[in-house]
């Protein structure tokens, strides 16, 4: 039974992040413009700063992002659909690709010093607010 309630929160986690990815990427592409990959850095770095919040309360032994189900529904599935690596490759090679090497940099030094510094900047601000 912990098997199939474990397996529920992941599937309604990572529809419900795969869907927020959709149209919070889809937002900022439409808004910043297409040429830059801007709308899958946002996801990515917004996800990274969340993922460090739940780090931080994770590490809390009374926390209830501690236990199982709700790691799996918030980490798990709704972060691992939210946030996407694959995108982020991807579009890095379509730049490099179509000869836009220096915004395939841009894009490779923003997206890791940006979701570094969010997800550290999630993990601080939760252990600072005592959570």
């Amino acid at each position: 039974m912990n098997v199939l309630i474990g397996m529920i929160c992941l599937v309604l986690g990572s529809a419900l992040g795969g869907s927020a990815r959709y149209f919070v990427s889809g937002y900022v592409a439409r808004h910043m413009g297409e040429t830059f990959p801007w709308g899958t850095m946002t996801v990515n770095v917004t996800g990274a700063f969340v993922i460090g919040v739940f780090g931080a309360l994770a590490s809390a032994p009374s926390s209830l992002t501690a236990s199982p189900d709700p790691w799996l529904f918030a980490v798990t599935g709704f972060l691992g659909c939210y946030t996407t690596v694959s995108s982020f490759s991807l579009q890095t090679l379509a730049l490099a690709r179509d000869g836009e090497v220096r915004s395939s940099l841009v894009n490779i030094l923003l997206s890791v010093l940006l979701c570094l510094g969010a997800v550290a900047s999630g993990f601080m601000l939760t252990q600072w607010l005592g959570a």
